[in-house]
């Protein structure tokens, strides 16, 4: 069944890219500190400092992730669940479902 109803084919309009580049900009941030975390680990550094990085890649991450599901939910979501499957709109949830569960 195809979830995505043509959502992956649809041009992002400029709040969607502006959504893009701030997740993405969220990531990079997120890549930087990794990066860092692991010269820092390399280097033997106090552990606590190491945590402290390790900690705000994850905020970054965190960060990205809820703007992709918003709007994941304002576009793709919304636009399939005015599907009149009811089995669509129901994989739709599920799809939802298990991805919340992984966080």
């Amino acid at each position: 069944m195809d979830l995505y109803l043509g959502c992956r084919s649809i041009k992002p309009n400029n709040h969607e890219r502006a959504i893009q580049k701030n997740s993405l900009a969220h990531l990079k941030k997120a890549q930087g500190m990794i990066k860092k975390v692991i010269t820092m680990i390399e280097e033997d550094a106090y552990c606590m400092d190491v945590l402290q990085q390790s900690l705000a890649a994850t905020g970054f991450i965190k960060s990205a992730n809820k703007v992709i599901l918003e709007n994941h939910l304002n576009s793709c979501f919304k636009a399939g669940m005015q599907s009149k499957s009811d089995a669509k709109q129901q994989a739709l949830i599920d799809e939802v479902l298990r991805i919340m569960d992984k966080t």
